[in-house]
């Protein structure tokens, strides 16, 4: 049954692209075999239409859970997996060539403790337990720059209260963009919805975090002449 004619599914509209140019050879071999093995578990509703949780203690072994939303090419992801194997960290990214690019990544790492959703984090957020996720990332999420669509950044309490809800108390969620209204809007709806902005002082807004690895995006946009802005929040209690 199609996504949107689920009888129990919220109206969620999907902005943005899910397919670009055409994959190379190699990344259609690398969705063929081996995006199912990554898989975290029944996400969609035609797999899990009574949304039941994911058992992440059997998914990751008892280990701490990240999230990532959006994961773009999935440089950042892979490389947070190659530096903390004893976490494990579940990437959500509907874009079909960004996963296949990250799973190029995933091959040559070797690293084995990530989980793939290709599809709305939205979606994802239905199955995980509450107070799951140790940390989340929101990494130069799609601006959506015109006014009038700013209601569909991730910034939004449509996004940030489920977040809210997936998280730990505790938990840190880390926001970098290169747009300065996305820095107002974000500074403005976070802290709306259970957060507490840390590592706040002025400079560290412009200063990347000690782990940090600048992301293609984050490349484009300094060859662009456009600044990346880096904030940090951390769940209340």
């Amino acid at each position: 049954m199609p996504k949107s004619h689920h009888p129990d599914r919220p109206p969620r509209n999907f902005y943005g692209r899910r397919r670009g140019k055409h994959l190379r050879d190699s990344q259609e071999v690398y969705l063929e075999e081996d995006l199912a093995a990554l898989s975290p578990g029944a996400v969609d509703w035609e797999a899990n239409p009574n949304r039941h949780p994911l058992d992440l203690p059997a998914m990751f072994g008892g280990r701490e859970t990240w999230l990532e939303i959006g994961f773009g090419g999935g440089e950042h992801m892979v490389h947070q997996a190659g530096l903390n194997p004893s976490i494990g960290i579940i990437g959500c990214e509907p874009y079909i060539n960004g996963v296949a690019m990250l799973l190029g990544k995933i091959r040559r790492a070797g690293v084995d403790n990530l989980r793939v959703y290709p599809g709305d984090v939205r979606d994802m957020f239905d199955v995980l337990p509450p107070a799951s996720i140790a940390r989340a990332f929101l990494l130069y999420p799609d601006p959506w720059p015109k006014a009038r669509h700013h209601r569909r950044r991730f910034v939004t309490p449509e996004h940030l209260e489920p977040l809210a809800r997936v998280l730990k108390p505790g938990a840190i969620f880390r926001v970098a963009t290169d747009i300065p209204d996305y820095v107002r809007q974000t500074l403005e709806q976070v802290p709306q919805n259970g957060f507490e902005r840390v590592r706040a002082a002025p400079e560290d807004i412009h200063r990347p975090w000690e782990d940090w690895i600048s992301t293609r995006y984050e490349q484009k946009a300094l060859r662009e002449g456009r600044v990346p802005h880096y904030l940090t929040f951390q769940r209340q209690s």
